[in-house]
Parts: C-alpha cells; sequence; structure tokens
C-alpha cells in the first residue's frame, strides 16, 4: 500500500451496471450513468475485497446467458458433404487433379523470367491456374530435385522449366507439376494428391 493509499481518506461505494460488471465509485458522488449502488460501502481496500468476493465471475451477463442458452440447445454439427451428387462442381482438390490444365508463373510486382528465377533460387514459386473461377493462384515449395532447369535459357528468357512442388490446397496435401515457357511465362501443370 503506498503513502497516498494510506492518506486517502475517501469512502468509497461498489457500484454495478445491467451486465453485472462490479467496480467502486467515491461515495460522495452521483452514480456514474448506468451503474446502481449495491449498498456497500467503505475505504477502498474494502470495497476492493468485496468485489473480489462477490464478482466470481468476470464474464458479462449477457455473454453467461448466451453461453447457457448455447449449452441447453447446442447447435447441430453441419451434414456431412454429399458424395453422391455429381452434378455439383467438382471441388478445386479434384479438378486440378484430372487431366491438364493451363497455368501461369503468378509473379509480383513484375511479370518477368527475373522475378520467376528469384523465386526458383528461393525454392518458393507461385503458379495461377488461368482457367479455374478468379484464377486460383497457390504459392508453391518447389522440390529441387524433382525440378529440371536443363531446357531454360534464363538470360534469353527461352526455353522451359519443369517445377514440382508441394503444398496444402483445401486441407489437402498436394504436388504441383509445372511446366512453363520462359518466353511467354505460360504452360501446363496438374496436382497429385499425396498419400500421407
Amino acid at each position: 500500500m503506498t503513502c497516498d493509499e494510506e492518506n486517502n481518506q475517501t469512502i468509497y461505494k461498489v457500484v454495478v451496471n445491467h451486465e453485472e460488471q462490479y467496480s467502486i465509485w467515491p461515495a460522495d458522488r452521483e452514480n456514474p450513468l448506468g451503474w446502481r449502488d449495491v449498498g456497500k460501502r467503505g475505504p477502498k481496500a474494502e470495497c476492493l475485497a468485496y468485489i473480489e468476493a462477490v464478482w466470481t465471475d468476470m464474464r458479462p451477463l449477457s455473454l453467461r446467458k448466451q453461453m447457457e442458452e448455447m449449452a441447453r440447445q447446442p447447435v447441430p454439427p453441419p451434414p456431412p458433404p454429399s458424395r453422391q451428387d455429381d452434378t455439383a462442381e467438382d471441388p478445386l482438390v479434384k479438378r486440378l487433379t484430372q487431366g491438364s490444365h493451363p497455368l501461369a508463373a503468378g509473379l509480383y510486382p513484375e511479370k518477368s523470367v527475373q522475378a520467376l528465377k528469384g523465386g526458383i533460387d528461393r525454392g518458393y514459386v507461385h503458379i495461377k491456374f488461368t482457367e479455374t473461377k478468379g484464377g486460383t493462384e497457390l504459392g508453391i515449395r518447389l522440390d529441387t530435385a524433382a525440378c529440371d532447369f536443363s531446357r531454360a535459357d534464363f538470360e534469353n528468357q527461352s526455353g522451359t522449366v519443369h517445377l514440382e512442388g508441394g503444398l496444402i490446397l483445401d486441407y489437402v496435401k498436394v504436388r504441383c507439376i509445372a511446366d512453363i515457357d520462359l518466353t511467354t511465362l505460360t504452360g501446363q501443370g496438374h496436382l497429385e494428391i499425396v498419400e500421407e
């Protein structure tokens, strides 16, 4: 306790709001808007000790009521996805693992062979499947042992690169396989599901 607190002769009152949250307020002042007196008065330490004893659940009243209601009537889990409805649009992973798809190197801030080479050197590139809704761009961690740069001439911006690398897409571990023409920075590719 500080010297100021020892010399503080102010008498406080304990107040509570509509959410059953407690505080103290000088007893000689009008209650702040939205707060009411609970009937406890005394020195600051005594009022704080009272609050500590009675305010055992710090959650606001509205939250407590909401949680109690949820406990009485839990939200049912969502139904499992239907495996029988083949007329629905295929999930993205399924579509990109079937056949070969047009793609482009996703390069920011500029689309250039140098930007692609920089990504390759860092072991991480972006590949954009251009014919998916909105163009699906994936960040690929390269498996350099599986990549082939032997037909690439980065300096003259010609030839092709073969890229392979892994990622997680829609909670599925996949491998991206892409062949990109350095002249256009476009190519073909697909995904393969990685069996664990």
